[in-house]
C-alpha cells in the first residue's frame, strides 16, 4: 500500500471543506445552499462541488432538493442509540480486519496517528482530533479492503462527527476519546487483532455512555 502523499482532487477538496463546515457547524442544520454560493465561496468549479454535494447526500450530511440546491440535514440527537448498535458490529468487524491487513506502510502510518491522538487528548486539541480522526477513519477502511464496509463506514463515521462535534463544547472529553482512539491505532499498527477489538469495544462502550449522559442532559 502505497501511503505517499497524493495530489488531490477539488472534488476531494470540496468535499473534505464542506465536511468541515457541516460538522463545526459553519454550516448548520436546516440550511439552504446550493452550487453556485460554495462554488464561489471555496473558489472552486461548480463540477466538484456538485460531486462533493452528491457524496455528502450519500452519508446523510445534505437533502438535494432539484433544481433548488439542497439543505443541510438536521442531526437525530435521540437516533444515535440505534447507530452505536450498528456501529458496534461493523465498526468492530473492519477495526478487527484492519489489524490483520495493515502492512508495514500502514502499520508506520497507524503508529503516527496514535502519537497524534496522544497529542490531541494532552493538548485538548479540538482541531487535531479532528483532523487525525478523518484520516484515521479513512485509513482503517482502506486497510480493511472491504467495499461493501467502506460504503457503510461512510455513513456511520459521518454522522457520528457531526454527533461529537455538536455536543463536544458542553460534554466533551478529548482526553478519553483521544486516548481511546490511539490504542486502537496502536493495536492495528502491532498487527495485534484481539488487542484492536478489545480496544474498540472500550471506545464504544464509553460513547454509549456518553451520548447516555448526553441525551439526559439535553431531554
Amino acid at each position: 500500500m502505497d501511503l505517499g502523499a497524493v495530489p488531490q482532487t477539488q472534488a476531494m477538496q470540496a468535499y473534505e471543506r464542506m465536511e468541515e463546515m457541516i460538522i463545526t457547524l459553519e454550516l448548520k442544520p436546516g440550511s439552504r445552499i446550493s452550487e453556485a454560493q460554495m462554488s464561489q465561496y471555496l473558489g472552486l468549479g461548480r463540477t466538484p462541488v456538485r460531486e462533493a454535494m452528491q457524496r455528502l447526500a450519500r452519508e446523510g450530511n445534505l437533502r438535494i432538493l432539484p433544481r433548488a440546491g439542497a439543505i443541510v440535514s438536521e442531526i437525530d440527537v435521540a437516533d444515535q442509540f440505534k447507530l452505536i448498535e450498528f456501529r458496534r458490529e461493523v465498526e468492530r468487524f473492519v477495526t478487527i480486519r484492519a489489524a490483520r491487513l495493515a502492512d508495514a506502510d500502514a502499520r508506520a502510518t497507524f503508529t503516527r496517528l496514535a502519537q497524534q491522538f496522544d497529542e490531541a487528548a494532552e493538548t485538548d486539541s479540538e482541531s487535531l482530533f479532528i483532523d487525525t480522526d478523518r484520516e484515521f477513519n479513512l485509513l482503517v477502511v482502506a486497510t480493511a479492503d472491504n467495499k461493501y464496509a467502506e460504503a457503510t463506514m461512510a455513513k456511520i463515521q459521518a454522522q457520528t462527527r457531526r454527533f461529537w462535534y455538536l455536543t463536544f463544547n458542553r460534554f466533551g472529553e478529548l482526553d478519553k476519546v483521544g486516548r481511546a482512539h490511539a490504542r486502537i491505532a496502536e493495536a492495528i499498527a502491532a498487527n495485534d487483532e484481539e488487542t484492536a477489538g478489545a480496544a474498540f469495544e472500550a471506545l464504544i462502550d464509553y460513547v454509549e455512555e456518553y451520548t447516555r449522559r448526553t441525551v439526559l442532559a439535553l431531554f
